[in-house]
């Protein structure tokens, strides 16, 4: 009996060191833990503030895509269908016009996404490209006046009885998804009046563009001009952090001679030598 009570004391003692091991173990590996959390959670805070304060020294603008634009989409619509126009309704060979127009129609798209992607480093090309494709977008406007007039139809004026309905279509969120399908069922007539009812609103679109072009230019300035203000910012912030480093090096001054003459006095009440 006291040969198997000792057995079991001795299993229970040693299950006993077994948990209190495995116990501070685990206790060990969430002091760990806790520990790495604690020192990641500062690495990340430190590259945010580092994220904040490059941040705050950038030049470049960070102006939208131009996949983000309306206009770019209606162009990129008008582009398509200028395509199917001239294939369908013009002489596949011997006439320039055909050249002309789909030319047109692709510089107007082109230069809307050529511009906003130069915008980072140059306002000034911008703006100019921004001004190449109204243009392109109105001399293609000219080009189907011209084919209307010269095939003898009718451009849908102000007071057409489906003037309204068409540029009512152009406005809405449908009609990026549907023109394909519906150009295709058009007469010539109707798809030159669309093509047109596109053109006045991209160029109105476009003009609306460029004052906001103007006006960022005009309050943030051009990319030299917000380098130097980068570069200025930059150096009152370093000239901030000097002074205030400064300011901390005079208080622990005052604090290291505060407790020098506290020393002083104490060792002069204790007839200590000084």
């Amino acid at each position: 009996m006291n040969y198997n009570q000792n057995n079991q004391n001795n299993q229970s003692d040693l299950n006993n060191q077994s948990d209190q091991s495995n116990l501070s173990n685990q206790s060990n590996l969430n002091n760990q833990n806790n520990q790495n959390n604690l020192s990641n959670q500062s690495d990340q805070s430190n590259l945010s503030n580092q994220s904040k304060q490059y941040g705050r020294h950038l030049f470049l603008p960070q102006n939208g895509h131009y996949r983000h634009l309306r206009v770019y989409h209606l162009a990129e619509a008008l582009y398509d269908l200028t395509y199917f126009f001239c294939q369908r309704f013009l002489p596949k060979h011997g006439d320039r016009t055909v050249d002309q127009m789909v030319q047109a129609a692709r510089s107007g798209k082109q230069n809307i996404a050529e511009g906003n992607q130069a915008a980072m480093t140059s306002s000034e090309t911008e703006i100019k490209l921004t001004n190449v494709a109204r243009a392109s977008i109105e001399e293609l406007l000219v080009d189907y006046e011209d084919y209307l007039r010269t095939h003898s139809q009718p451009q849908w004026g102000l007071g057409h009885p489906r003037l309204e309905s068409l540029r009512k279509w152009t406005r809405s969120q449908s009609f990026l998804q549907t023109y394909a399908l519906q150009a295709a069922r058009m007469t010539d007539e109707e798809l030159a009046n669309l093509c047109i009812t596109l053109c006045h609103q991209i160029i109105y679109m476009l003009g609306q563009l460029l004052k906001t072009q103007q006006s960022r230019f005009v309050e943030q300035g051009g990319i030299r001009e917000r380098m130097t203000a980068a570069r200025l910012e930059q150096r009152g912030t370093q000239k901030e952090i000097i002074e205030r480093q400064q300011a901390e090096i005079e208080q622990l001054r005052a604090q290291v001679a505060s407790l020098q003459h506290e020393l002083a006095t104490l060792k002069e009440k204790n007839g200590l030598p000084r």
